[in-house]
């Protein structure tokens, strides 16, 4: 579960309208198609499928009984957020100070054990700690919402009810195998849970035991859930030894048509054709396939990525994603930010400095909520209306323009 929600590509007036109106016009019908009787009666169909599903009638009945539908994650489901992170604000969040000074100390205070991890799985710490951090801030954020009833509703209500019934009972079996206990079993709106935000089915196909105790615990146990992640990056083809890429600097007049994760070619290729490592050294004349990564277009940082940004990719399928892990595994491992800057003139914001703007915002009479960091829709709503009194645009984005003109005009 990462901090910032999916991306949308849709107009901003047109977004603007479906999350707000359409929004409330979805919910209003939904709860009056969707009454109490008709979530009961999906219930009731469930519950004669679940022996077929491999789960114990009783077992349907302990932790289903009385449930009511969680109306908010089918508005979660189909909405459509209307702002575009751009990926340096995306990596601004993501990757600051403070989550690379957390990391370390997750990296000494679990050594042995990911000394141990490394050793049976073949993954770096600095790779597992870094998922750990993107996904629940070292263990912060679980997320809130009781699984069952999340995956129960959406098994009954709106788009992917087959995904979705495949995941309500695959967390019935989890249950009822005493891996985690029901009342602790919180996650996101779509049922990822624990430390490394696990679908219930990839908790059936990859999560381990690695404490001994028996159970396969992600939300109370750092080993269960750290070995875990790493025996899915194993799983996903993970190159014990291998980085996951590296910046490189372009040769001026580069065709870069070609870039892509997917259209790997030569390392000695792209040293034929003038890449070199942002250092200026040059690239090894090998085999080993690579892709350019250029996330913010040819004036921007530039990537050769390898096979493990492959495996950290099928985390989350999202090159942003992937990008935000290695590059905090290498600020874990000492190395410093990117050598090339974003090609913006208003840089992105760490989450302390989003939560100062979040304060400042209050401090001017916004409701916004709770200060956490997260620019949410609340917080673009408020920063969209005091944009044009400090001279700016009104687009609803925290950069580092809106933070000193805040500053500015306290």
């Amino acid at each position: 579960m990462t901090e910032e929600m999916p991306l949308s590509s849709q107009p901003p007036i047109l977004s603007r309208l479906t999350s707000t109106m359409l929004g409330a016009i979805f919910l209003s019908l939904s709860s009056t198609a969707w009454s109490d009787a008709s979530f009961d009666r999906c219930l009731a169909e469930l519950r004669r499928e679940a022996p077929s599903r491999g789960v114990a009638t009783a077992t349907f009945d302990r932790h289903v009984d009385g449930l009511a539908p969680d109306m908010d994650v089918i508005a979660l489901l189909d909405h459509q957020p209307e702002f575009r992170t751009p990926i340096w604000d995306y990596m601004a969040g993501l990757v600051d100070e403070e989550r690379v000074s957390d990391g370390a100390q997750m990296l000494e205070q679990w050594r042995d054990t990911l000394r141990r991890i490394e050793a049976e799985f073949g993954v770096d710490a600095e790779t597992v700690v870094a998922i750990w951090g993107v996904e629940s801030n070292y263990g912060r954020t679980f997320g809130r919402r009781h699984v069952v009833t999340s995956l129960a509703t959406l098994s009954c209500i709106g788009r992917r009810q087959t995904f979705f019934r495949g995941e309500f009972f695959t967390t019935l079996r989890i249950l009822e195998e005493g891996h985690i206990e029901a009342d602790a079993l919180v996650g996101s709106w779509a049922g990822a849970f624990g430390h490394t935000q696990f679908m219930p089915s990839t908790f059936m196909r990859i999560a381990v035991d690695f404490d001994g105790d028996g159970r396969r615990d992600l939300m109370g146990s750092v080993p269960d859930a750290l070995a875990s992640t790493a025996n899915y990056l194993k799983q996903s083809g993970w190159r014990s030894g291998q980085p996951w890429g590296f910046e490189v600097s372009l040769p001026s007049g580069l065709d870069t048509s070609n870039a892509g994760r997917r259209n790997k070619q030569a390392l000695a290729d792209w040293a034929a054709v003038g890449v070199r490592r942002v250092d200026g050294s040059p690239l090894a004349a090998t085999s080993t396939p690579a892709g350019l990564l250029l996330p913010a277009g040819p004036q921007g940082p530039a990537f050769l990525v390898l096979r493990n940004f492959d495996a950290l990719f099928s985390y989350n399928a999202a090159e942003s994603y992937a990008l935000a892990i290695a590059h905090l595994s290498d600020r874990l491992r000492g190395g410093g930010t990117f050598r090339t800057p974003w090609p913006t003139d208003d840089p992105g914001l760490s989450r302390a400095e989003r939560r100062e703007v979040q304060t400042r915002l209050l401090e001017r009479g916004f409701d916004i909520g709770e200060v956490d960091g997260i620019i949410g829709t609340n917080t673009r709503a408020a920063i969209r209306e005091v944009q044009p009194r400090l001279g700016l645009e009104a687009d609803g984005r925290a950069g580092r323009r809106l933070l000193e003109a805040l500053r500015a005009n306290h």
